[in-house]
């Protein structure tokens, strides 16, 4: 009978797995790459030429698949790294996230929220730290388009709320949903946009603060230092 593996060797054998993972998605991606680039090349020849509309919306539409497989490769491959975080002292939470909602509303497009919006609630406390102001952006934004995502299947075109408080030492942002429901998707890998989520817990983690699904809400936590 074969000893089982000590600890150290699954450590070993799945960052093996990672390294390999990540390496054949640069590969996908380069792949997707090149049949962009022939999309492309077609688009342009039917737009050029009288051909029928649907034929150049389908078009359109492959593009438009191959950008989001890209992106979601591009989103594995930074998951296999560590948080890059370059904190600032004295950055403005409640600035970074009425930024991200500011640009999700006038970009809908690009948050695929359908005709919701977002409404920033803030406590009119003081919410400043260290903080990496672009991860952490971008962190929220994919919390934002997630929270987007999960409201819409329940409440269609109502808008978003999210809530900012401090609580003792720490900047509390709610994103309200509509159900409470005991699924974790920042520690899930159910689907694109769970990965997401995931990915954006990992940067809030290193930040030295916390992502959870509790009280109908999508909840961050992070330390203030004032």
């Amino acid at each position: 009978m074969k000893p089982l593996k000590t600890e150290l060797q699954d450590a070993e054998t799945l960052r093996d797995l990672g390294s390999a993972s990540v390496q054949i998605v640069h590969d996908l991606k380069n792949q997707l790459n090149g049949l962009k680039l022939y999309a492309t090349f077609l688009r342009k020849r039917l737009e050029k030429g009288e051909r029928p509309a649907d034929e150049l919306e389908t078009v359109k539409k492959l593009i438009g698949g191959l950008d989001r497989t890209a992106a979601d490769l591009s989103m594995i491959v930074e998951y296999g790294h560590p948080p890059a975080i370059k904190k600032q002292t004295g950055t403005d939470l409640e600035k970074i996230v009425r930024e991200v909602a500011t640009n999700l509303n006038e970009s809908p497009a690009v948050s695929g929220s359908l005709e919701s919006s977002i409404i920033v609630e803030g406590s009119g406390a003081a919410l400043v730290g260290d903080f990496d102001a672009t991860m952490l952006a971008s962190a929220l934004k994919s919390i934002s388009i997630g929270a987007l995502k999960m409201a819409a299947g329940k409440t269609p075109n109502a808008p978003l709320h999210i809530q900012l408080s401090g609580e003792k030492s720490d900047g509390v942002i709610d994103w309200k949903l509509s159900e409470v429901s005991d699924h974790d998707p920042f520690h899930s890998f159910a689907g694109s946009n769970e990965i997401r989520l995931s990915l954006a817990a990992r940067i809030i983690e290193a930040h030295g603060g916390s992502a959870t699904r509790e009280d109908g809400a999508l909840r961050v936590r992070l330390p203030l230092t004032s």
